[in-house]
């Protein structure tokens, strides 16, 4: 297990084999989420649970072996109204509360309430996303929230897609995030969640404003790292893979006082200049690494890269080998 601020990690492989689900019930279950948890699997049982706590929402990622769980009434009765929306990135779950029961599957989704018991059964192994957020605030921001508990939330939900993506992507960067930066992520989230669910006018012309516009710059920009070295990336192709029009990018890239043209060469640059700085490419040719890192035109490089850093690669390259010089 490990704790921080604003974060807690569990893992069974942590554990010795023979104390693995004692811990994972009374330690994560009982404890942690306030669940009685029950392995069901004939296989080895294994967990992961990483839970993120932002401001006004947490976020856990759980992947587990086959299990039931249950939130009895005595569990409920701690006190927390907060409503959960549990987003299944893999495979099947039935989850029950009061007189309602909701089947599905991957990329699908359910609110439930915290305040009422109820329990859920995975048959086979699961990874899941769950938000928790306070009633009070989403009553604010989604008409009739009452209608919307334990109800399936179809993989076709466009804000529930978005909303999902933006969120992994979130989890990676959670650790290096300051707390106002927290409290800005955490107020896309909510918008996100709110138009899931079925923001009222007033929020959802807020949250596509707001939480879409993050959310879309942050898919757009992971993308746009994921496919770095192509040369042929353009803001069409993204475009055309995220659904919107090359005019809404620009938009987007704007809201950030730059362009997608200036984030992508700062990002290949930015590549160059750690291989150059990296003994383990001391034997690539600088042009190579250039050309590996998208760049198809060597005297644009050059001249791009000497107005960066203020130095040729060259000189970037024998000022990373001087210490080891020095050394020696």
């Amino acid at each position: 297990m490990q704790e921080g601020a604003g974060f807690f990690r569990f893992s069974t492989d942590e554990l010795p084999e023979r104390d693995r689900l004692s811990v994972w019930r009374e330690v994560f279950g009982r404890t942690v989420v306030k669940m009685e948890m029950e392995s069901i699997g004939s296989g080895p049982f294994r967990s992961e649970a990483q839970i993120y706590a932002m401001p006004n929402l947490t976020v856990a990622s759980v992947s587990s072996s086959p299990n039931r769980i249950a939130r009895t009434r005595a569990l409920a009765a701690d006190g927390s109204d907060d409503l959960v929306l549990g987003i299944l990135l893999s495979g099947q779950a039935v989850t029950h509360q009061g007189k309602r029961e909701v089947s599905f599957q991957k990329s699908e989704a359910v609110l439930w309430s915290n305040a009422a018991p109820g329990g859920a059964l995975y048959n086979s192994s699961i990874d899941f996303l769950t938000i928790a957020m306070s009633r009070t605030v989403l009553t604010q921001v989604v008409a009739n929230i009452d209608d919307v508990l334990m109800q399936l939330i179809s993989r076709d939900n466009e804000a529930l897609r978005l909303l999902t993506s933006y969120v992994r992507l979130l989890q990676r960067e959670f650790s290096s995030m300051s707390l106002e930066l927290q409290a800005v992520t955490s107020s896309h989230v909510q918008d996100l969640v709110a138009l899931a669910l079925g923001a009222t006018r007033d929020a959802t012309e807020v949250a596509k404003g707001r939480g879409v516009r993050a959310a879309r710059l942050l898919a757009v920009q992971a993308d746009i790292l994921a496919n770095l070295t192509r040369h042929d990336l353009s803001i069409e192709a993204l475009a055309s893979r995220h659904g919107i029009s090359p005019r809404y990018i620009r938009t987007l890239f704007q809201s950030e006082e730059t362009t997608f043209t200036d984030f992508v060469l700062g990002q290949r640059l930015a590549r160059v200049h750690r291989c150059l700085v990296d003994p383990r490419f001391a034997g690539y040719m600088i042009s190579t690494i250039a050309f590996e890192a998208g760049f198809g035109d060597l005297s644009y490089f050059n001249h791009a890269f000497r107005r960066r850093y203020r130095a040729t690669p060259s000189d970037i390259r024998a000022a990373g080998r001087r210490p080891d010089d020095a050394a020696g």
